[in-house]
């Protein structure tokens, strides 16, 4: 640990970046500021409010001392993550250390990217993952308040309320969706409500309104952006994009499905969920597949019970992943490579092993 301090420490003051936008948000909302300002540029605040008072205690620290915490923090839960991927795996069929070792090497550069920018995806990932640990132990109203808490760091986790209602967690489903209208109505106690409703409008435009620019960025993994790159932004584009995610969208209603009968069949859909948003979300970093930690836990572990040719294929996917880094390939090559959405066809093939294992009822 003190040796991974040493080395970031030359770095932590220009680095982080995507830290010091929140680390400055949590000083506005400690001053009633406005939180969205157009005049940030690329890094406008684009979180829900109450986020603002989660990150006030630390916009009271120095920038420096703030960002040596929060890397602790993001290196505590990609550790945490794993450890919980770990445990949570339904019946493994390798040891603990291959696993682990396997699927650091596969995910090391989404967890190193993590740490530099500061990101919170590591935090939303134990979140989930700690949601599904506790509905596994049949606590409902702490799985709730897990995800809750996920939501609160990065809004696309909310795509485990409907999965909670359609999974027939209904306790839990009601507790998440009253921890999270709470969320919405804390920054009444800053704003007052006129305020607040002045946020939460100023929020939704913020995230509408920066989207289109994103969508050519080479770091941008989504499935909009992957056709906006292959045939150009415009209607067709729109439309494949649309078309694809509907399809996404009915193959997960399909695996959750066929998963029914099946015992622990909640590793496996939340994986797949995890692995869907950085697809889903017009604004998918690369880093952001950070998220499909556990997906490529169990991937790896059931790589030996595929058939040929869809082993050959996940292991493909997966090395590319692994390996496709910016310092090993240099600015130009790695530039031309991401234009290609090779990322996001990788992220697609992991989708697809996964849809394969739940059908051949491997997982």
């Amino acid at each position: 640990m003190f040796v991974v301090l040493s080395a970031f420490l030359p770095r932590i003051r220009r680095d982080m970046t995507d830290f010091e936008v929140d680390w400055r948000t949590g000083a506005r909302w400690a001053a009633a500021e406005p939180l969205y300002r157009v005049e940030d540029g690329h890094y406008q605040y684009k979180y829900l409010p109450v986020f603002g008072a989660v990150m006030a205690p630390l916009s009271k620290l120095p920038l420096g001392t703030a960002k040596t915490i929060w890397f602790f923090v993001v290196i505590a839960s990609i550790a945490a993550s794993l450890t919980l991927s770990l445990l949570l795996i339904p019946n493994p069929r390798h040891s603990t250390t291959f696993l682990a070792l396997a699927t650091i090497v596969a995910m090391a550069k989404f967890f190193a990217r993590e740490a530099d920018l500061g990101q919170f995806n590591a935090v939303v990932l134990l979140a989930v993952l700690g949601g599904l640990a506790f509905l596994e132990q049949d606590q409902p109203v702490l799985a709730a308040l897990a995800f809750a808490v996920a939501v609160v760091t990065k809004p696309y986790a909310v795509v485990f309320l409907p999965y909670l209602v359609v999974k027939g967690r209904l306790k839990a489903a009601v507790v998440f969706a009253t921890a999270l209208l709470i969320a919405l109505l804390v920054p009444v106690t800053v704003y007052g409500w006129t305020g607040n409703a002045d946020l939460l409008r100023a929020w939704i435009r913020t995230v509408s309104e920066s989207t289109a620019p994103n969508l050519l960025n080479q770091d941008n993994v989504s499935v909009a952006s992957m056709y906006a790159r292959w045939v150009g932004t415009g209607v067709v584009a729109s439309w494949l994009a649309v078309t694809t995610l509907a399809a996404l969208g009915l193959l997960f209603a399909v695996v959750l499905r066929t998963g029914r009968a099946l015992a622990h069949n909640e590793y496996l859909e939340v994986g797949l969920l995890l692995t869907l948003i950085p697809l889903a979300s017009p604004q998918g970093w690369d880093y952001v597949l950070l998220l499909s930690t556990p997906a490529v836990m169990l991937v790896i572990d059931r790589l030996a019970l595929m058939a040929v040719s869809i082993r050959a294929t996940a292991i493909t996917a997966l090395a590319i992943i692994a390996f496709s880094i910016f310092d090993v390939m240099g600015r130009h090559a790695y530039a031309q490579f991401m234009s290609l959405s090779a990322i996001s066809v990788c992220a697609l093939t992991l989708v697809a092993s996964l849809a394969y294992l739940r059908f051949r009822r491997l997982a």
